[in-house]
C-alpha cells in the first residue's frame, strides 16, 4: 500500500510516518508539505531508521504522487491555540483545506483511494471533503474520535491501575467540546466498567473531564500533540491496509444512524479495505444517545456556516 501524508513536515505528519514505519505494514509512504525541505529532513530521517524497522519506501514529493496513492492522509492545518476550541479554528483552517483538495483533484486520485482527514476541525472538514471530493463518501474518513477514544482508555487504566490494552470504551460524536463518552459498554478486561474494582461515579467525571480537555493540556505542555494521534492515524490506516473490519469510532457522514443526517461525527464504524463498510447502531443509555444528537446539532449548525461562506 501506497500512503500519502499531506502535512507530512510538520508534527502530527511525521510523527503518523514514524507509526506507520514502526508498524512494517504500509509499503511505501510519502511525506508532501507546503515547507519541502523540511518534508526532505523528515522522509531522510525516517529513511536512516529502516534497517531496524521493516523494508519500506520512505521519500519525500510533491502532488503528483497522490495519483496513484492507495491511502491519502490529510494533516496539514494551523495549530490550535491553547484557549482555542477546534471549531474556532475553521475560518483559519478551511481555505488551506479546500486548496489542498484542489490540488489533489488537479493531480488526480485512484477511484479506489482511501482518503483520512486529520486535519482540524475534522468532521467540519471530512464532511467538506466527502462532497468536494470525486470519491464515494464511504471511502472519504475523518480520524474523529478515535484518537479521544484512545486517549480515555489510557486515563482510565492509569485511574484504575490496569493494563491499558484490556480496556475498551468509546468516545462518539465530535471530536471537540459535545464529544459522548460511552460508559454503557465500557469494560475492563471484559469486565463492566461500573462493577470494577476502585470505579466511581467521581472517577469517571475527573477521567472524562481529562479526557476532553487532554488536547489543551499537550498543546500547553509541548506545544502539541503528536505520538498519541500518531497511533491514532496507525490504527485506521491498519485496518484498511488490512481489511481488518475493525469497530473504531470515526468520523464520516451520517445518513441516518441514531436519527443523525447530514453532518460528519464518529459512530461505532467498520473498518476495512474499502474504507467504511458498515456502521453500527449499538444500544446506548437515553442520556447517551440524546448526546450523541445535541453533538450532531452542534456540528450541524457550524457545518450550515461554513458551507454559506465557502460556498458548497
Amino acid at each position: 500500500m501506497k500512503v500519502c501524508i499531506i502535512g507530512g513536515g510538520g508534527l502530527v505528519g511525521s510523527c503518523a510516518a514514524f507509526a506507520l514505519q514502526c508498524g512494517g505494514v504500509v509499503r511505501h509512504i510519502v511525506l508532501l508539505d507546503a515547507n519541502q525541505a523540511l518534508a526532505e529532513g523528515q522522509a531522510l530521517d525516517l529513511l536512516h531508521g529502516s534497517p531496524s524497522t521493516s523494508d519500506q519506501c520512505i521519500e519525500a514529493g510533491g502532488y503528483e504522487q497522490v495519483a496513484d496513492a492507495d491511502l491519502i492522509c490529510i494533516t496539514a492545518g494551523l495549530r490550535r491555540k491553547p484557549d482555542e476550541s477546534r471549531l474556532d479554528l475553521i475560518n483559519r483552517n478551511t481555505d488551506l483545506f479546500i486548496s489542498i483538495l484542489d490540488n489533489m483533484c488537479s493531480a488526480g486520485v485512484k477511484p479506489s483511494a482511501c482518503v483520512l482527514v486529520v486535519s482540524n476541525p475534522v468532521d467540519i472538514l471530512t464532511y467538506i471533503a466527502t462532497r468536494r471530493l470525486p470519491l464515494p463518501p464511504a471511502q472519504v474518513l475523518g480520524l474523529g474520535t478515535q484518537l479521544d477514544t484512545i486517549r480515555f482508555r489510557s486515563l482510565i487504566a492509569q485511574r484504575l491501575g490496569a493494563a491499558p490494552t484490556q480496556v475498551s470504551a468509546l468516545i462518539l460524536g465530535e471530536h471537540g467540546d459535545s464529544m459522548v463518552p460511552i460508559w454503557s459498554s465500557a469494560t475492563v478486561g471484559g469486565l463492566p466498567l461500573e462493577k470494577y474494582p476502585g470505579w466511581s461515579h467521581q472517577a469517571a467525571q475527573e477521567v472524562f473531564q481529562r479526557t476532553r480537555g487532554s488536547g489543551a493540556e499537550v498543546i500547553a505542555k509541548k506545544g502539541g500533540a503528536g505520538f498519541a494521534v500518531g497511533i491514532a492515524i496507525r490504527d485506521v490506516v491498519h485496518a484498511i491496509a488490512l481489511d481488518q473490519r475493525r469497530v473504531l469510532p470515526v468520523s464520516t457522514v451520517q445518513e441516518g444512524l441514531y436519527d443523525i443526517r447530514d453532518v460528519a461525527l464518529s459512530v461505532p464504524t467498520v473498518v476495512g479495505r474499502g474504507g467504511v463498510i458498515d456502521r453500527l447502531a449499538i444500544d446506548l443509555w437515553p442520556k447517551e444517545l440524546t448526546a450523541l444528537r445535541k453533538s450532531g446539532q452542534v456540528l450541524r449548525q457550524t457545518l450550515l456556516e461554513v458551507l454559506k461562506r465557502v460556498g458548497i
